[in-house]
């Protein structure tokens, strides 16, 4: 107990010559005072009241107990008569400080086991008579568990004691005692109140535990509390062996290149065979050695042979046996047989035609359906240059494979080829998005329109001495996005002058616009002033001041989008044909009157004296319903 309050009045004592704190101060005087109850403590100094050799039967009992503070063990002799008398008398006890940190109960009830063992030697070797009974008391059922456990595994800390308790003592001689019968409980408890009376019960054992010392306790084997919960107890691990015979087939999945898998099986057979010392290579190296055909060869055999054990196994057996082959066999029909290496080739009838063919073409090697078929395929598919499934079954054929199903695998590696898909694949098309508004949005003609220049065209402007001075026109299309009416002008020059006042001649004629549309081509962006050519420039503050002052917007289509004004292209296009068709009527140069007669025939060409609604008819109710200012 003295030990113990020593502990906790220098635990926070920063100083040697600190005073202690009012709380510690009482406590420390407290038990100074109880100090003077034992004047009155007696010892014997015999065990019993006659000699030990006298005695027929003496025993030992040894009890060990544990708590937050202290570790206890004390030793009690039994000396037995023949009349059924006995005398119980204290030998040996000792207490220690428990450690501070880190120790559950559990551990510290081992330890007190621990305790009681060094008890047990101590007192053996200085007692003259040697017990004939040894037994062992604790009131903790987990370090009777431990002692007892002969199935799991500990961790160091407790493997440690428990080999250490086991290496002295039987696991038969520890058993359990209740917590108020353990005599040494009076240790472990740090209390000043009735000290006598605990100390009595340490000196002087109880009328209880002598009755039951000398009635004995039933030897008992104690289970371990919670093993799978223990944290000192190591977590079972269940080894279960395979025996594989041969090689596992599922790992060949782990390759997508044939040639590459008898090459790794081609090295690992050179590795075996040189701890089997069958060679002049011995142990695990890398060597050039395996890089031949017969080793290349000798490799294809053997991954040809596991899966054929796997998937043939009874036609196999059938073999060796010498018993026909089963009725549903899917090789029945092949007549196959097992060559020389073991391996299941195709019967057929060319067999005496070994002088002119080889053995590979007359009787090729079954290959069953799996991995090593599509690898085989791939192989030979990038071997004849991606062809189709007729050539690469004859490369098959031509160097002896006979692959099952080879029909539906041959076709399904040459689906799933992406080359293949690259070559002969149809071509795709861009799926096309929704019109914009102002294409179904019903209203007067030209009120939205698509604008581009096509051309240009030779034409003669005067004569001269050495023959005639010629020029170029272009012309600008405004198609209404709405009813595909077309209106052309003809202009001098690409300009942003000449352009404008195309623009209002057209907006006179048809009225005014609302929305333009446009490509982005160099005929109408800012760019082509960096490029230093003559275009019509819709970024210029004289073409954005005509538009501002005409309220009207310009949409410019997105990059390289040709496709979004196929609405003006389309027009274009059949501009371009009927002048073409007009043209070759006209004999005499083109000059700009002729050219400017051709585009209004061209307007009238489209309806020649018909009734039926046409984008001409739809100008003519335009005009003849529109109010007059």
């Amino acid at each position: 107990m003295g030990k113990i309050l020593l502990r906790e009045t220098t635990t926070n004592v920063t100083d040697w010559d600190s005073p202690l704190s009012p709380d510690h101060k009482e406590a420390w005087q407290q038990w100074a005072q109880s100090l003077t109850s034992f004047r009155n403590i007696q010892v014997p100094r015999l065990y019993l009241d006659r000699s030990l050799d006298l005695s027929e039967d003496i025993e030992l009992h040894i009890f060990s107990d544990a708590s937050e503070k202290a570790i206890s063990a004390v030793t009690y002799l039994c000396d037995k008569t023949t009349d059924g008398c006995s005398r119980f008398a204290f030998v040996l006890g000792k207490a220690k400080l428990a450690p501070t940190l880190g120790h559950t109960i559990p551990r510290l009830e081992l330890c007190g086991a621990v305790l009681a063992v060094e008890l047990w030697e101590l007192v053996t070797e200085n007692l003259d008579v040697k017990p004939s009974v040894v037994k062992f008391y604790t009131d903790s059922k987990v370090t009777l568990g431990y002692i007892a456990n002969d199935t799991r595994r500990f961790y160091t800390y407790v493997a440690n004691r428990v080999e250490r308790i086991r290496s002295c003592t039987n696991p038969a001689q520890w058993n359990y005692v209740p917590t108020h019968l353990n005599l040494a409980d009076s240790a472990t408890r740090y209390a000043l109140a009735d000290i006598e009376a605990r100390l009595d019960v340490w000196l002087h054992a109880s009328p209880e535990v002598e009755e039951m010392c000398m009635r004995g306790v039933e030897p008992k084997m104690f289970p371990m509390v919670d093993p799978d919960f223990d944290k000192e107890v190591r977590c079972e691990v269940h080894v279960k062996a395979t025996i594989i015979s041969g090689l596992d087939t599922k790992r060949y999945e782990r390759f997508s290149s044939w040639s590459v898998f008898v090459k790794r099986n081609s090295f690992l057979t050179h590795i075996a065979k040189s701890f089997k010392r069958e060679g002049s290579c011995y142990g695990w190296h890398y060597c050039e050695s395996y890089k031949t055909i017969d080793r290349h060869r000798e490799s294809e055999m053997i991954l040809l042979k596991q899966v054929q054990h796997e998937s043939f196994e009874r036609e196999i057996k059938c073999h060796q046996r010498q018993t026909p082959l089963p009725t549903d066999s899917t090789i029945l029909t092949l007549s196959p047989f097992i060559d020389d290496y073991g391996l299941l080739r195709v019967g057929g009838r060319l067999n005496k035609a070994t002088k002119l063919l080889s053995v590979s073409e007359t009787n090729p090697i079954i290959v069953p359906k799996g991995h090593i078929a599509i690898l085989l395929v791939r192989d030979f598919h990038e071997k004849v240059k991606h062809q189709g499934r007729l050539i690469t079954e004859g490369a098959l054929r031509g160097n002896g494979y006979w692959i099952m199903g080879s029909k539906r695998t041959v076709s399904a590696v040459i689906h799933g080829c992406v080359k293949c898909r690259r070559l002969r694949g149809p071509m795709l098309h861009q799926q096309m998005a929704d019109l914009p508004l102002d294409r179904v949005t019903p209203g007067p003609p030209f009120s939205e329109v698509g604008v581009d220049t096509f051309g240009p065209w030779e034409i003669v402007t005067r004569k001269t001495r050495g023959g005639a001075a010629n020029s170029k026109r272009w012309a600008i299309l405004f198609t209404c996005l709405t009813t595909r009416a077309v209106h052309i002008e003809v202009v001098e020059e690409i300009s942003s002058s000449a352009f404008i006042n195309a623009l209002r001649r057209f907006v006179s004629i048809r009225g005014p616009v609302k929305v333009y549309r446009s490509d982005r081509g160099t005929d109408f962006v800012g760019a082509a002033d960096e490029l230093k050519i003559e275009t019509i420039n819709v970024e210029d503050p004289i073409m954005k001041k005509h538009l501002y002052d005409s309220v009207s917007t310009w949409i410019f289509n997105a990059p390289h989008s040709s496709h979004m004004g196929g609405v003006w292209e389309r027009m274009i296009g059949i501009t371009r044909r009927i002048l073409d068709a007009m043209f070759l009527e006209e004999k005499k140069g083109l000059t700009h009157d002729v050219l400017t007669t051709f585009w209004l025939k061209h307007a009238q060409s489209s309806t020649p004296g018909q009734s039926r609604l046409c984008p001409p008819i739809l100008m003519i109710l335009l005009f003849s319903h529109r109010p007059r200012s």
